[in-house]
């Protein structure tokens, strides 16, 4: 498939949208103190060692053994290092233009942290997205960028916020337990069937993606829950995705959430100032923060966000566009990642994550 068969020309109207073009929760920028101590993962996105990110760095193919590998990676490092994360498995099948009427399982995987007290629906979540499915072809095809990194960089995101979370739930559950608006919790979705089979369609692409928005569109929640449903309860849908090349530009498509893009945008200034990140680009990787309102019509690209757009869910798409020069050849590995650039995309990424969860509340204490 072409670049242009992802980047589709879906205008709807504003007013159609409920998306918030504000946040609904106190957001309290990290302090420079706090971004000093966010960290970047160093070498576990080594491409041959790294713990993150080695293991994924190999083809990913719907119901092959090598997505079944990377599904163990996924499972066994949350078991191990995250426990207090539930871990849940969301399963469907479908049937593919190149697999003729043979079923192929879509396994999506889901990892959520919540406050100890909360009750079904009760939990506002910030969704932090990846694909970790790979194109069928060209056979031996990676996907480095497309989306192990992405993957890796979720990983390390849990990891890095953990503590403060769970310090966070200590404190609130003294004083501040059972308001709805405050039980902030995070959710990562690691979707599966991302890539299309032959050529990208609407039927043949997001097939994890749209499976899941299908299920949780019409899993009801208990009646008096503060939540509908689990659509409902994603407070941020943040996909990331072809991210790990060097000069990536990320573009703010929609207006409802450019105030959550601006706010990346932010943290990576204010780290560049404070020389916390490696890399060295041609310019800003959010460069959009000051898009002026009348640029907000002219297109995005299809992804996973797809189907959770389409039910109103509040969206940031961190894609790089235009595309890596790697993208869909065989050049998309772990040799051509740029790790300074990976490196800085998991310090963002966290830091933005650590701002969402309103986590200043929690800010370390002493040196970095």
């Amino acid at each position: 498939m072409v670049f242009l068969a992802r980047f589709a020309l879906l205008i709807q109207p504003l007013a159609l949208l409920p998306w918030l073009a504000s946040p609904a929760h106190a957001y309290t920028a990290l302090s420079d103190h706090f971004l000093k101590a966010v960290p970047s993962g160093g070498d576990d996105f080594d491409i041959e060692n790294g713990k993150l990110l080695a293991p994924l760095l190999i083809p990913r193919v719907p119901g092959t053994p090598g997505q079944a590998a990377a599904q163990s990676h996924l499972v066994n490092f949350f078991r191990a290092e995250l426990p207090k994360w539930s871990i849940e498995w969301s399963n469907s099948t479908g049937k593919t233009p190149v697999t003729g009427n043979r079923e192929i399982p879509f396994q999506n995987l889901l990892f959520k942290r919540e406050p100890p007290w909360v009750t079904e629906g009760q939990s506002n979540l910030l969704t932090l997205v990846a694909h970790y499915d790979s194109k069928i072809s060209p056979e031996g095809f990676i996907g480095a960028t497309d989306s192990a990194v992405p993957c890796a960089i979720l990983m390390h995101v849990a990891r890095s916020i953990d503590g403060f979370v769970t310090e966070m739930y200590s404190q609130m559950n003294a004083t501040e337990a059972g308001s709805a608006p405050l039980d902030m919790g995070v959710q990562i979705l690691f979707l599966d069937g991302e890539e299309a089979f032959k050529d990208w369609t609407e039927t043949d692409s997001l097939y994890g993606a749209r499976a899941l928005a299908d299920a949780w569109e019409t899993s009801y929640h208990p009646a008096g829950s503060f939540y509908r449903n689990p659509l409902d309860q994603i407070s941020m849908f943040v996909l990331l995705d072809l991210l790990g090349s060097a000069n990536p530009t990320i573009k703010s498509p929609f207006l409802p959430t450019h105030w959550a893009y601006r706010a990346m945008a932010d943290i990576e200034q204010r780290m560049r100032r404070l020389n916390l990140l490696e890399s060295t680009p041609d310019g800003a990787f959010l460069p959009d923060a000051e898009k002026a309102v009348g640029n907000f019509n002219k297109g995005m690209v299809e992804d996973d966000h797809i189907p959770f757009m389409r039910r109103g869910v509040p969206i940031l798409h961190i894609i790089a566009t235009p595309f890596p020069d790697v993208w869909h050849t065989m050049a998309d590995d772990g040799e051509h990642l740029d790790l300074p650039t990976v490196r800085d995309w998991a310090r963002i990424t966290t830091a933005f994550a650590l701002e969402w969860l309103d986590l200043m509340r929690v800010e370390p204490k002493g040196g970095v």
